[in-house]
């Protein structure tokens, strides 16, 4: 420990006295560690935190899916729920969840929460207990029991004050009395975001099986391993197979452990992407302070020789200048942490709201901060031990004399800092290039509008809760009153409702049958997505038609079978014919009569493709069509109006005519149309920025790197260089000399990175839309740019090697 001690103090001393140098080198280091603390936070919410839940590892989830299809996470019907919660013996636990829009009507401003209908043994088999209050009981669970609800904190806080009298009050929810039984604490917002639960059986008892709209969550007995629940589910799915044919044909249950479903795949691609970059950057930076290192080794031979002479042992001379290596790292790791925490509270900053489960928490907290002080010395043993091999392997004789600065080391002997070099460019083409793919994504849908005219529009949705309105008439004619209301404001062109909002989803889904082209496999049926409007949709978005009309007043107000469909249905039911006139009948489940009835639709237009999911989503457009409002009213509803100017300014309107309609309906999401496109591609935003900042980093440190070994080749060359002057060489020469070195290493620096983006970049695909993973632009281009880059940072020294005095240069040597 005392020799220790005296090592440290003695690199103290001597980075001390070298502030330039330890400046360089912190500065190199703290970004690197501070890149990776920061998304280091993230890989560990994402792949390692333990969720909030009591004993999460022996907790899964369970949905439907179809194989033939691609289906993987659809849901189970309630009736199958109670199936498995019956027949299931390998869990000891299982309950179940279904998203419920909840409104709040006791307060001067009606409000609509997301919402979730649970069982009663949710809560308590995850271990969550109410903050004040209790849990669901079990008589509450049944068909016919009182209504109750569970409050989330946040909206006990800001409706009712944190009033804890609010246990055992009465308020009305979705138009009904509903008794609070208990708030739930602080930051719980199960199954993502919600704000309020209400009990599942009294909404969903008796639902049809072909109604796939819960999710099942189960805790596995203590002896019980997944494999074998997992085995013991796909038999209670086969038995119901065989028991109900028309609802379960095609479709095999399918669990999961719990993290595995609820983190999306492409939110652990995206995460691992990052890390893997910050990895790099953090490679570049330990590379060029290795290579700082061994110019500083290089200038200290005369003093490791003395203190050799001294009888100090190689090894101890090993110790000491790993230690002043370490020290650097120690001294960079406080500064990286301070940048990783500044860091991350700008990208928590820009995040939409909502767009982050509560049960991902991410912060800088004590495992990152173990994770980040390892990294800090293993990132010091890393880059020291190259220097502290090389400045003790020195010669005594030689390195004591005062010539000792050798006169040929050039780059071609100096392989060690050349092959850092190198892999600092190589590990920069690769970043660059996935900065550039991501940039090319984020800029392909800048320009997309989904086949929506966005400008001027605002949208909102309104929720139709109540018992008043359970009937599709009644919704559709206080809808009708509304958009009336609306379209006679001043600065309105047109308005519209449906429950699809283009970018932003909706809707229902089901099959297609074409009259005279029966389907004989439902399997077999293309996939529709359709919603109910009111007359001027396509006129308040700008779809333009391409054969046909709309739908008019009279169709859109009655239950007039008719449709407006897209291009893409036209084409798959009616390829080369012109569809209009044709008829068609949804094959769907049994949400609605209209549906049951398998009711004949005749098509009146054909649009042009428009985008109903976000432009993010890389699946193509597929077949969509339009009815009337009669057929297909929601509760939930999605209002679209085109103003003649700024449609922000007619926000307050708006919402006064809502309010003179019904004062009971909460508005909610209220966006421009642009705002919904800018949404819809938020995360390749945020990609496209970090990985630029990655890139960005990362090509600052190669030029510092490729201009350090090309500065130190010409230091010494000196003797040569004047040599080479006396003899009659011009600038010319001396520049073209130096450069060429530097040019060579970047071509074979280069050429690594591009084998190896070509591979990893592969690995993204799924992240990029519009854009190849091998793009030619993209490569063209990065090589090019750092190509470019690195010639410059080889320039400069040339430009110095010019300057050098032959006469000088001889007589130093």
């Amino acid at each position: 420990m005392d020799t220790l001690a005296q090592d440290v103090r003695f690199a103290l001393r001597t980075l001390a006295k070298a502030p330039l140098f330890t400046a360089l080198c912190v500065l190199c280091l703290f970004i690197g560690i501070g890149l990776n603390a920061n998304i280091y936070s993230a890989v560990y919410a994402v792949f390692q935190r333990p969720f909030p839940f009591a004993d999460p590892d022996r907790l899964i989830a369970i949905d439907d899916r179809n194989v033939k299809r691609g289906w993987s996470q659809s849901g189970l019907p309630f009736e199958n729920f109670r199936d498995i919660q019956r027949d299931a013996t390998a869990l000891e636990q299982v309950g179940v969840t279904a998203f419920r829009s909840i409104t709040l009507t006791d307060g001067e401003e009606p409000v609509r929460l997301e919402g979730e209908a649970v069982s009663w043994n949710l809560f308590p088999f995850l271990g969550v207990q109410p903050h004040i209050g209790r849990a669901f009981r079990e008589d509450e669970d049944r068909e016919g029991a009182a209504r109750v609800i569970l409050l989330g904190y946040g909206i006990w806080e800001k409706r009712y004050g944190a009033d804890s009298s609010i246990v055992g009050r009465t308020i009305p929810v979705n138009g009904l009395p509903h008794t609070v039984v208990g708030v739930m604490p602080k930051g719980f917002k199960f199954r993502e975001n919600s704000e309020a639960w209400v009990t599942v059986t009294p909404l969903l008892a008796g639902h049809p099986r072909d109604w796939r709209e819960v999710l099942v969550f189960a805790r596995l007995k203590r002896d019980v391993d997944f494999g074998t629940a997992a085995t013991q589910l796909r038999e209670i799915s086969r038995r119901l197979a065989q028991q109900y044919p028309q609802a379960m044909k095609d479709w095999e249950t399918y669990p999961q452990p719990l993290r595995q479903r609820l983190i999306p795949e492409d939110m652990k691609l995206s995460i691992a992407a990052m890390m893997g970059a910050v990895t790099f950057v953090l490679l570049i930076a330990c590379a060029n302070v290795a290579n700082l290192l061994l110019a500083r080794a290089t200038a200290r031979r005369r003093e490791i020789a003395v203190r050799t002479a001294l009888g100090a042992g190689r090894g101890r001379i090993v110790r000491q200048l790993l230690t002043e290596s370490i020290l650097l790292a120690v001294i960079a790791c406080p500064v990286g942490i301070g940048i990783a925490y500044w860091l991350l509270d700008i990208i928590l900053a820009t995040l939409p709201e909502g767009s982050i489960p509560y049960y991902l928490v991410f912060t800088i907290d004590g495992p990152v901060l173990i994770y980040t002080v390892l990294i800090a010395i293993t990132t010091g043993l890393i880059f020291g031990l190259a220097p502290a091999f090389h400045g003790a392997r020195g010669s005594l004789t030689s390195d004591l004399k005062d010539g000792g600065r050798g006169a040929g080391a050039g780059i071609a002997r100096n392989r060690v800092r050349t092959a850092l070099a190198i892999a600092e460019v190589s590990l920069s083409m690769v970043l660059l290039v996935g900065a550039a793919l991501f940039v090319r994504s984020f800029l392909n849908l800048q320009t997309k509008t989904g086949g929506i005219q966005t400008a001027n529009v605002l949208t909102m949705r309104f929720f139709l809760a109540g018992e008043r309105y359970d009937s599709a008439a009644a919704i559709a004619a206080r809808v009708r009153d509304v958009v009336e209301r609306v379209e006679a404001l001043p600065g309105v062109r047109s308005a519209a409702a449906s429950n699809m909002i283009p970018l932003d989803g909706g809707g229902f889904g089901g099959q297609l049958e074409a009259e005279g082209k029966p389907v004989t496999h439902r399997a077999d049926a293309p996939l529709v997505r359709y919603a109910g409007a009111t007359a001027h949709w396509f006129n308040a978005l700008g779809v333009s038609l391409v054969s046909g009309r709309t739908l008019t007043e009279q169709e859109a107000r009655t239950k007039s079978d008719v449709a407006v469909i897209n291009e893409t249905m036209a084409r798959q039911l009616w390829p080369g014919v012109d569809p209009v006139g044709r008829r068609f009948r949804v094959l769907g489940d049994t949400t609605d009569r209209w549906l049951s009835e398998r009711r004949w639709v005749t098509v009146v237009g054909v649009s042009r493709d428009y985008r109903v999911q976000r432009l993010d989503d890389t699946s193509p457009v597929g077949a969509v069509f339009f009815t009337s409002l009669e057929y297909l009213a929601s509760r939930n509803m999605g209002l679209m109006i085109r103003t003649a100017g700024d449609p922000a300014q007619i926000t307050t309107a708006v919402r006064k005519e809502i309010r003179a309609s019904d004062p009971t309906l909460p508005v909610f999401d209220v966006l421009s149309m642009e705002e919904v496109r800018r949404l819809g591609f938020w995360s390749q935003r945020l990609f496209g920025w970090m990985f630029s900042i990655f890139g960005i980093v990362a090509l600052v440190l190669a030029s510092i790197g490729v201009y350090g070994v090309i500065a130190y080749g010409v230091s010494q060359r000196t003797q040569e260089i004047g040599v080479r002057v006396a003899l009659g060489a011009q600038s010319a020469d001396v520049i073209r000399l130096v450069v060429s070195g530097g040019a060579r290493l970047a071509v074979i620096g280069i050429g690594i990175g591009l084998a190896g983006a070509f591979g990893l970049t592969r690995v993204i695909r799924s992240l990029l839309v519009d854009v190849s993973s091998t793009d030619a632009l993209s490569f063209v281009s990065v090589t090019l740019f750092l190509g470019a880059v690195a010639l410059l940072a080889s320039y400069v020294p040339a430009r110095r090697a010019t300057r050098v005095d032959p006469l000088t240069a001889l007589r130093a040597e």
